[in-house]
């Protein structure tokens, strides 16, 4: 069977890939002239990389690690060393980690809290491992049940106090969903938390060795077209084209340059965008729908990210850093942190702006101004006295509109992969899968969309059909 999928990122990279192992021929339709969607990464003129964002790959990412396997690439994973590491607002230039000891979980991540001596108190302990409790013991469905709460709100419910908060989880909330605790849905962070307590190594961090386009996304491409499948970039979407029925009858590609719009046909749909293009593309028949009126309850939330080359080395930590920054969320040394980016005497800064609504219409010089005085903070030894570090270059990605904004009570508008419409189905991280929006998200979620292809429509002697064709919900709860 021949499957359009518009967008791609890493949903529709995946689902692509996974219906290829099922015998299937799809054909990926990208508007844009780069692969990757959120991962997306660009050469200046200089040679030098810059991304859409941070990634940081982390142990607790079951499906991404093994797609990475089977694409014979999980050697282009960096890993580092198993800490999280913590800047000190109160003391500059000082940094507090929470070294995960090589032993059974949920014990290494207990250990690690325990032995952090600069940033709780030994109360503070005690009541931040009886408040998680509930998340470890009772399940998922409790996870699912917390939705209704911020996740600040859960934390106080469970007696945690303000200081644990501001220590801890203002940065974690803005590293992994871009927003602060009193806006994130506790279910997000609860399920990176169960991961992260039940993975021996889940809070393991890894870096790619090169660009997310080159060194992760194009080995996908070549996997697909290797077996029959097509990956066709500056494809925009124009119109999704329906039946008398309103099932979909094609896609209509925008012609560009002067060339006519095209029509593209298969036999089955996939729309792998992003949820806020997903609704500008909806038809407007399929708008009264309660399923899709749903989509109305989800929207993306805007992200920044930098990158700063200087003309000298401002750190040799070759880790993630949660910066516990008014403006700034995480941070890395990539000329320490990536191989491909390596370079022993000048440091390249990546950083992410976070929250930034406030940010996202700000110039460049203002958003790179603003971050230059919150590195005078965290690099105190550089930016001081008579020979202060120089920015040699920088650029600006705005995302306006990233993974979707988690705050509490959306999981009920989050969609199966799986659409009223018997040819047209969905992926990306914001459908309803275990994890939150993230790389291993949108993984997930094309995989569980070419599980859901594969079943209402199977293809005889395919050597992987059995692996694909398990009842979705049973792949979601294990995945």
């Amino acid at each position: 069977m021949r499957v359009a999928i518009a967008g791609a990122g890493l949903a529709g990279l995946s689902c692509a890939k996974y219906l290829t192992d099922a015998g299937h021929t799809p054909i990926v339709l990208e508007s844009r002239d780069v692969l990757g969607g959120l991962v997306a990464a660009w050469k200046d003129s200089d040679g030098d990389w810059y991304e859409t964002g941070l990634h940081a790959f982390f142990g607790a990412y079951p499906n991404m690690l093994q797609l990475l396997k089977e694409l014979g690439i999980e050697d282009r994973l960096q890993w580092k060393e198993h800490t999280l590491i913590f800047n000190q607002p109160d003391k500059p230039g000082t940094l507090s980690r929470f070294d995960v000891p090589d032993i059974p979980s949920p014990f290494n991540v207990i250990a690690s809290i325990l032995r952090n001596k600069d940033m709780l108190t030994w109360e503070q302990k005690i009541r931040f491992a009886i408040g998680l409790l509930p998340a470890v013991v009772r399940g998922q469905k409790y996870v699912e049940d917390m939705d209704k709460y911020s996740f600040l709100e859960w934390l106080k419910r469970q007696g945690v106090d303000e200081r644990v908060t501001s220590d801890v989880f203002i940065a974690a909330c803005k590293a992994l969903t871009f927003i602060n605790p009193d806006e994130v849905s506790a279910t997000i962070l609860l399920t990176a938390l169960n991961r992260f307590l039940q993975e021996r190594y889940g809070s393991k961090i890894a870096f790619l060795d090169g660009s997310p386009t080159e060194r992760l996304c194009s080995p996908i491409v070549d996997y697909i077209t290797e077996r029959g499948g097509e990956v066709r970039l500056t494809a925009p979407l124009k119109e999704i084209l329906l039946n008398a029925d309103g099932t979909v009858k094609g896609y209509l590609i925008r012609g560009l340059n002067g060339a006519e719009d095209e029509v593209f046909t298969a036999d089955v749909y996939v729309s792998a965008m992003s949820v806020d293009p997903m609704k500008v593309m909806l038809p407007n028949s399929w708008k009264q729908m309660e399923f899709f009126k749903k989509l109305e309850g989800l929207e993306g939330v805007p992200v920044i990210n930098l990158h700063l080359w200087f003309d000298r080395k401002l750190t040799e930590i070759d880790h993630l850093l949660f910066s516990r920054s008014p403006l700034l969320s995480v941070y890395a040394d990539m000329s320490n942190t990536c191989r491909e980016y390596a370079n022993p005497n000048r440091s390249m800064l990546e950083l992410v702006l976070a929250p930034a609504k406030d940010w996202i219409a700000k110039s460049d010089q203002e958003i790179v101004a603003a971050t230059i005085a919150e590195l005078e903070k965290l690099f105190p030894d550089h930016f001081g006295g008579d020979n202060p570090a120089t920015l040699l270059k920088s650029h600006v990605v705005k995302t306006p509109r990233s993974v979707y904004k988690a705050t509490p009570g959306r999981q009920q508008y989050r969609p199966a992969q799986v659409t009223p419409i018997v040819n047209f189905y969905l992926a990306g991280s914001y459908t309803m899968q275990r994890y939150l929006g993230s790389m291993e998200g949108a993984v997930l979620s094309g995989k569980l969309t070419a599980q859901a292809i594969s079943e209402a429509l199977p293809v005889a002697n395919s050597s992987n059909l059995q692996m694909l064709t398990r009842p979705p919900a049973t792949n979601a709860a294990t995945a």
